[in-house]
């Protein structure tokens, strides 16, 4: 669970704590739900218990985030029926898709709603006239940098789009979230500005969809021409492209990642499976040997590129010949980094009507499989990067573990290389005898993996 962390101590409405769960996209949602808020003059407070409105921000994406969506929402209820805070508020993916559900089964709750009602949230709240003097009202002034980050202040996610157009038939997204949208290029590039005066480093682009990028507004698949134009925001050193759907893959892409120096060499490509049967019955619109081919093109193009996949295990069309093909997949395609997702029946979506035979023990089973795969993959990848001088972006100051000790580490850092995204890709664990800053780019040496952790030294 994730929870508004910085706090403003503006009178004139109370106090609102937003607890964000869920996918990075709902932490820009509620990034900018909480800078629409303090414009107006609402403290936003870290600790929900000290707060007067609560707003969960949930998921609805599978059934463990749902769960946890669930349980949060009664966790504020309770603290509602102890007197402890006043108002509770239920925004997000959930709350779009079971709006009438939940306030059937919660009515404790006071208002719920959608993915995109920032408004609503922001009147139920302040009214429809009360500002802070001289505050930009319009939604469009705080979707372009009055976000209240809840990232580490060196690094951001830009959410470039909205929704998504394809038909995979596992992903209740589009229902939730709508067709795809895409946001203007001079929009995204002032919002960047932005964030860079504001101290960010680096820009993490998100989407459910970023390769359909401006298809929309452009006619044509415009994300190379996007990456072109952030590249050039002063005080933005890193770029990274997450979320980037193989199918009808844009390969100018491919162009400005090797050529731009902002633009890393590092891609997040979404594969969800290897068997050509399962990927026609998830919808995909692609085949494995199409998607071989897309990776050795990948790679081709941009040599030194780290490539991030996710897998889905499970899916009704799994049998154990399509397994073993997935993991003969995975053992070919050598990814940097990998993530297993076990399938979850969702209402709505096309394979709802295939059933779910496979039992949850299976497909536990064949994720830890894959995830054993991986990390003998990983740890040879890391292996070879010992002796190599990497830039890395430090991140935070290593907490000692000996005898339970929580004070800082003066002398070792974790940070990170341009071949691991923040919250999903590992760390880097880096000794230094000066201090160093967080949100520092420094010049390490790579010198030993312990238990598939990078360890490195100051040059």
């Amino acid at each position: 669970m994730k929870t508004q962390s910085k706090t403003k101590q503006i009178s004139g409405h109370g106090t609102v704590s937003v607890v964000t769960l869920g996918c990075e996209k709902n932490t820009v949602d509620s990034e900018v739900i909480g800078g629409m808020l303090s414009r107006r003059g609402v403290n936003l407070e870290e600790n929900a218990e000290r707060a007067e409105t609560v707003i969960i921000n949930t998921c609805g994406f599978i059934d463990h985030a749902k769960k946890e969506s669930i349980s949060a929402i009664l966790e504020a209820v309770e603290l509602k029926k102890q007197g402890i805070i006043k108002q509770v508020f239920v925004a997000g993916c959930l709350s779009e898709r079971y709006r009438s559900e939940l306030e059937a089964e919660m009515p404790e709750v006071d208002r719920f709603f959608g993915t995109q009602d920032f408004e609503r949230i922001l009147t139920s709240i302040v009214g429809d006239g009360a500002v802070v003097p001289n505050a930009p009202v319009d939604l469009k002034h705080n979707l372009l940098g009055e976000r209240q980050q809840l990232t580490p202040k060196h690094f951001a996610y830009l959410k470039i789009s909205e929704g998504c157009d394809h038909p995979c038939s596992f992903c209740a997204i589009p229902i939730m979230r709508g067709g795809h949208r895409s946001r203007g290029i001079e929009e995204l590039e002032f919002e960047a500005m932005m964030l860079a005066s504001n101290g960010v480093k680096e820009l993490v682009l998100i989407a459910q969809d970023s390769t359909n990028y401006g298809l929309d507004l452009y006619n044509e698949r415009s994300v190379a021409k996007l990456l072109t134009r952030l590249a050039r925001v002063q005080g933005i050193e890193w770029i990274r492209l997450m979320y980037a759907y193989p199918a009808k893959f844009p390969l100018d892409l491919l162009d400005v990642m090797a050529s731009e120096e902002k633009v890393i060499p590092y891609l997040d490509i979404p594969v969800q499976h290897a068997s050509t049967e399962v990927l026609k019955s998830m919808r995909r619109g692609i085949t494995r040997r199409a998607t071989e081919e897309l990776i050795a093109t990948i790679r081709d193009r941009v040599p030194n590129i780290a490539l991030r996949t996710t897998l889905i295990t499970g899916y009704p069309a799994e049998g154990d010949r399509e397994f073993e093909e997935l993991e003969e997949f995975v053992e070919q395609m050598q990814f940097d980094h990998l993530g297993v997702f076990t399938y979850s029946q969702e209402d709505g979506t096309t394979a709802h009507p295939l059933g779910d035979p496979i039992p949850t023990s299976e497909k536990l089973h064949r994720q830890q499989r894959l995830y054993d795969i991986q990390a003998e993959i990983s740890l040879n990848k890391n292996l070879l990067k010992v002796g190599s001088d990497e830039t890395i972006l430090i991140e935070r100051k290593r907490i000692a573990d000996d005898a339970g000790s929580q004070e800082e580490d003066s002398d070792a850092y974790y940070g990170r290389t341009s071949s691991h995204a923040p919250e999903v890709d590992g760390e880097v664990l880096v000794s230094s005898k000066k201090e160093l800053g967080i949100g520092e780019f420094v010049q390490a040496r790579i010198i030993a993996v312990r238990d598939h952790e990078l360890q490195a030294e100051i040059v």
